[in-house]
C-alpha cells in the first residue's frame, strides 16, 4: 500500500495567524502518525474573485487547475479556516468556488471533493473558536459532495493555546485534535 498523503491548507495569509499556526501543529501530528504531510499557503495559488463571466472568457485560471490536482494528489485533506463574521472567509470560499470548476479527462466536475476524505479545523482567540466557520464550511463541502470527517476542531483562546515550539499546550486541545487527526488518517485510508 502506498504511504498516505495529506494535504494541510490554512485558510489564512495573516503573518502569525492562529490558523496557520494550528495548521503547523496539525501537520506535526499528522507527520508523528506516519502520513505523508503537504502543508501549503494559498498565496501561493492566487485567483481572481470568481466570476462566471471570466471563466467563459479566460477560462480556469492555471492556479486553480494546479490547486485541484495538488488536492488529488492526496488521499485527504485539512482546511484550517478563521471566522470572518460568523463564517468562512473570501479566501477559502473563492478558492473552493474556482477547484469546483476544474474538471481533467475523463472525471466528472468536483470528483477530486468525492474521492478524498476531509477534515476542517478553526482557531480563534474567542471562545466559539470559530465554530460558526466550521459550520458553514462543512455545508460548502458537503455541497460539493465531499467526505467530512465528523470530528472538527474549534481551538478558542487559541491566542493563548501554543508553546514556545507553536504546539498545542493544553490536553484538552492536544486531545481533540489527536482524534481529528487519528479519524482523518482511518477515513483517508478506508477510501484509498
Amino acid at each position: 500500500m502506498s504511504a498516505l498523503k495529506i494535504l494541510v491548507i490554512p485558510g489564512s495569509l495573516r503573518t502569525g495567524s492562529l490558523n496557520a499556526r494550528l495548521a503547523a501543529a496539525a501537520a506535526y501530528e499528522l507527520a508523528q502518525a506516519d502520513a505523508e504531510v503537504t502543508r501549503i499557503s494559498l498565496g501561493d495559488f492566487p485567483l481572481p474573485i470568481y466570476d462566471g463571466d471570466l471563466q467563459t472568457k479566460s477560462g480556469v485560471p492555471k492556479n486553480a487547475i494546479n490547486l485541484k490536482r495538488m488536492i488529488g494528489a492526496h488521499h485527504g485533506v485539512l482546511i484550517v479556516t478563521p471566522e470572518y463574521n460568523s463564517s468562512v472567509p473570501p479566501l477559502v470560499k473563492n478558492t473552493i468556488d474556482w477547484v469546483t470548476r476544474v474538471q481533467d479527462a475523463p472525471e466528472a466536475r468536483g470528483q477530486v471533493f468525492r474521492e478524498r476524505a476531509f477534515a476542517i479545523a478553526s482557531a480563534s482567540g474567542s471562545r466559539l473558536g470559530g465554530s460558526r466557520a466550521l459550520a458553514a464550511l462543512r455545508l460548502i463541502l458537503s455541497a460539493c459532495h465531499a467526505t467530512v470527517i465528523p470530528n472538527q476542531l474549534a481551538l478558542s483562546f487559541a491566542d493563548q493555546a501554543y508553546d514556545d515550539m507553536d504546539r498545542l499546550k493544553h490536553p484538552g486541545d492536544i486531545e481533540a485534535l489527536t482524534a481529528l487527526v487519528r479519524q482523518l488518517i482511518d477515513v483517508s485510508q478506508r477510501m484509498m
